[in-house]
């Protein structure tokens, strides 16, 4: 692409145009509750589950919500590229627009990357806290009727999170585990003592790097080697939709995650004040005048907190 396509109007309109195929690819609204916001923070007060139907004697009985709330601070991120005109005149191979292409991928990751964070602190940070008041990843939530739920497994509650090699588990040993962690769902109940995931169907397995191909192989192959032959994968038999996805910036190898995507409310929220917007200092300014360069900076006004614990579940392996 020579410079005459090169203007700063092109490059805005590339940046936007890849933004949107990015974000559309992202796993975000599967994971998180996104609302808008006017203000510099959002409470959020969660109000219990409703009632469940029951049979009409002495009258209506009325229930109350019960009230828990989680306070999110917007903060303003930022990022500027600085391009020198010369490179604009000579760029005959696109490398300008490869960087703003890299750039609106980074912004459309941006949100996971903040996901990221609270989920690697969710298990034991004094900022990794649900609106219960208990670490998001916790062995005693409890409200109202629900009595004492946990959603940090480990191989005291199921057996078969003991595997061979922690970090690294075979196919088999995978779908074990992961077969756990969603029978684990449907044992949670609300406030209300009503059963909380009973119509789950749908679940994201999110993974480090190092367990990523077992945990693709686990929900995806019809037979799964056992050392001494093979069996058919009970999670292809379930009726359930079970997808997989990496992420690069969970920061322990010996742990997975899984998320309920089907329920109407998210275990993340993410809360928006000002949506992303790039502008340039470009041609015919004073800086590039003076610099011979062109900027372009990205700014959002944006943060993500804690939804419903009861829609995540951590597990670590031994």
């Amino acid at each position: 692409m020579g410079a005459g396509g090169l203007g700063s109007r092109a490059i805005i309109g590339t940046f936007y145009e890849t933004l949107a195929q990015s974000i559309a690819a992202s796993i975000m609204p599967r994971i998180a509750m996104h609302f808008d916001s006017d203000q510099a923070s959002e409470k959020y007060p969660w109000l219990g589950m409703p009632p469940a139907l029951r049979e009409w004697i002495g009258g209506r009985n009325a229930r109350a919500f019960r009230e828990n709330n989680i306070t999110i601070e917007n903060k303003t991120f930022e990022a500027t590229l600085k391009v020198l005109v010369d490179d604009i005149r000579r760029d005959k191979t696109a490398q300008v627009m490869l960087r703003i292409r890299e750039l609106a991928d980074r912004t459309a990751a941006h949100p996971i990357s903040l996901i990221s964070t609270l989920i690697n602190n969710g298990g034991g940070a004094t900022n990794g806290l649900a609106y219960d008041g208990q670490y998001f990843f916790d062995t005693d939530h409890s409200e109202g009727d629900s009595g004492t739920h946990k959603n940090d497994l480990s191989a005291g509650d199921y057996a078969v999170l003991n595997v061979a090699t922690a970090s690294a588990p075979t196919p088999k040993e995978m779908m074990d585990c992961i077969l756990a962690v969603i029978q684990h769902f449907y044992s949670f109940k609300d406030d209300q003592g009503e059963p909380y995931n009973e119509i789950a169907r749908q679940f994201l397995v999110m993974t480090p790097v190092n367990m990523w191909g077992a945990a693709v192989s686990a929900v995806s192959s019809n037979l799964l080697n056992t050392g001494s032959g093979t069996i058919d994968n009970p999670l292809k038999s379930m009726g359930l939709t079970i997808d997989v996805a990496v992420n690069p910036r969970l920061s322990a190898t010996d742990k997975f995650v899984v998320f309920r995507t089907d329920g109407r409310t998210k275990p993340f929220i993410e809360q928006t004040e000002e949506d992303v917007s790039i502008s340039a200092i470009a041609e015919g300014s004073e800086h590039e005048f003076k610099e011979n360069e062109h900027l372009y900076g990205v700014k959002k006004i944006t943060n993500v907190g804690y939804g419903m614990w009861q829609h995540a579940i951590r597990a670590t392996l031994s």
